[in-house]
């Protein structure tokens, strides 16, 4: 796994400020699958309720969208430089990063056959902004003032801020076209009706425990879509996700041979013990490690009398032993992660390392000490889920109350809606919540998180990241160029400590042996393509 990243990562001759199919090889038909009419079915514990490009909003329903639809750009395999997909085309007009043109492909068609026109993009854009779903993905959008069609294959972004990860934003879900003629404009579709562009169709989908709206999804198959006009070669005939609500269900499962495959959901010991029987030669599933950019943070509300007080955050950074956290709670699954950014995203840093090392008791001690704050300080620590239990909780209780200087108490709230309104309303001292990234990019792990308290409503904001660091960031369309203000944010991050990066995980996905193509698309960009997994047997 990559430690830092200097630079974007540019496969063939894309770039993030112009991005062109020329010279990338031309627009190939999908194959259709060599799998003998026989579906591969991947097992997930990603549960997810709603389809809907407007309002989908989680890796569950994003990992089938990136399948399903298509978008003006894309993100290939291991690059963090997106590159066109419905689009022939697209560039920054402006110099400022206020201005974004597209020209689309030509001859692309929906699913059912419509054709897929500028007019299209405009209508799910101003869809999604329209919807503004409160748990949807409208907030990606805010920096579009209007989007315009200029016959039927130009589309232009004028932006209200200027905003250099607008390409990657499009490369996301929330960039997903759908057609205008069958898409309600002000209200979400429902599962079983969605059309898409991408490599494959919806062929059924069903819900547990009976139908109903918001019903958590059991399964979806999906089919070629014989109309898909972009460039994924598929290498199977149909594609199944199954749901399960629990990693020892999806094991049981993948044991039973009822699936296929995982993707990165088993428990960490499950994951680590069968990579072990498999170098061992005592299995015959095979477990691909590849890299993840999703990270877990220890959050204060710094808005609650204790852990208002910097020094007591500090203290807490420094009693933090994160190897041994990713040693013995989730047997080398994971990999301590030391700032806002992850490794294998450009502007990586170690910042909380190299301000607090790995426990230092003692400067600790001389954080409350110098702040004149009484030990024990009594901290209330909050979990709702984890692929380790609640072992990652108590560990890190045990870790914190080394030296006697913190005395915790953990708790647990599973249901997660309850969790997330409980963070959201300040009811919580210490919470640890995981980050999924919506792309590849520094400034989604810096400006959704900080700015204003962020999505983890810490209720901390500070001025010279908010109003001049991020939209300097955000000006400046080479994005390898702007990883010395993101390093200078984590240092801010690091000195104030509002939250704590704990880790980022590694993926882990087990197959059976003949299953192929795994390896192929586990990387830092988060997209699973369904489309290189094919079987030689069985």
């Amino acid at each position: 796994m990559k430690t830092s990243a200097e630079r974007l990562a540019v496969l063939g001759c894309a770039g993030l400020v112009a991005v062109t199919v020329a010279g990338c090889g031309s627009v190939t038909d999908a194959v259709k699958g060599d799998g003998g009419g026989k579906s591969i079915t991947m097992g997930t514990t990603q549960l997810t309720g709603v389809l809907d490009p407007a309002t989908a909003y989680d890796s569950g329903s994003w990992t089938v969208l990136r399948n399903t639809f298509q978008s003006l750009l894309t993100f290939p395999a291991a690059s963090s430089a997106p590159v066109p997909d419905a689009a022939q085309s697209c560039d920054f007009t402006a110099g400022d990063a206020s201005e974004y043109h597209c020209t689309l492909r030509t001859g692309l068609k929906f699913s059912n056959g419509h054709p897929l026109t500028a007019q299209d993009v405009v209508f799910s854009i101003e869809r999604t902004k329209k919807i503004n779903d409160p748990s949807g993905p409208a907030a990606l959008l805010s920096s579009i003032k209007s989007v315009e069609a200029k016959g039927d294959t130009e589309v232009i972004f004028h932006l209200a801020t200027p905003d250099a990860t607008l390409p990657a934003k499009l490369a996301s879900p929330v960039g997903a076209i759908v057609d205008h003629q069958v898409y309600p404009a002000d209200k979400a579709l429902p599962n079983d009706k969605l059309i898409g562009s991408g490599p494959y169709r919806f062929d059924s989908v069903e819900v547990m425990n009976g139908g109903g709206a918001g019903k958590q999804l059991s399964k979806i198959v999906l089919a070629p879509n014989d109309k898909y006009g972009g460039e994924a070669k598929l290498r199977n005939s149909k594609f199944t996700v199954r749901y399960f609500d629990k990693p020892a269900d999806l094991k049981d499962a993948l044991d039973k041979g009822e699936v296929d495959l995982t993707d990165s959901s088993l428990e960490p010991n499950t994951a680590a013990q069968m990579r072990s029987d498999q170098q061992g030669g005592k299995t015959d599933l095979q477990v691909v490690e590849g890299d993840s950019s999703d990270t877990r943070s220890l959050v204060f509300n710094t808005k609650d009398p204790v852990v208002s007080n910097v020094a007591v955050r500090q203290a807490a950074a420094a009693l933090l032993d994160r190897k041994a956290l990713a040693r013995d709670v989730f047997a080398r699954t994971v990999q301590p992660l030391y700032a806002m950014v992850p490794a294998g995203v450009t502007g990586h840093t170690t910042a909380f390392f190299d301000r607090y090392g790995d426990q230092d008791v003692a400067k600790a001690k001389k954080s409350l000490t110098d702040a004149k704050i009484q030990t024990p300080v009594k901290l209330t620590l909050t979990w709702s889920r984890s692929r380790a239990g609640s072992a990652e909780a108590d560990t890190l209780k045990k870790q914190l109350e080394t030296g006697g200087l913190f005395q915790v108490t953990v708790q647990q709230e599973p249901d997660w809606d309850s969790y997330r309104k409980g963070w959201a309303d300040g009811k919580y001292q210490a919470y640890i919540i995981g980050w999924f990234a919506d792309y590849p990019d520094p400034d989604n792990y810096i400006a959704p998180l900080l700015v204003d308290g962020g999505s983890y409503h810490h209720g901390w904001d500070d001025p010279r990241i908010s109003q001049r660091l991020v939209p300097d960031g955000l000006k400046q369309t080479d994005r390898s160029a702007a990883a010395a203000g993101y390093a200078q944010i984590q240092q801010i991050v690091a000195e104030n400590a509002p939250l704590i990066p704990l880790y980022q995980n590694k993926a882990f996905f087990a197959a059976r042996s003949y299953i192929t193509g795994v390896e192929s698309t586990v990387d830092t960009t988060g997209y699973f393509r369904f489309w290189e997994i094919s079987r030689t047997s069985k």
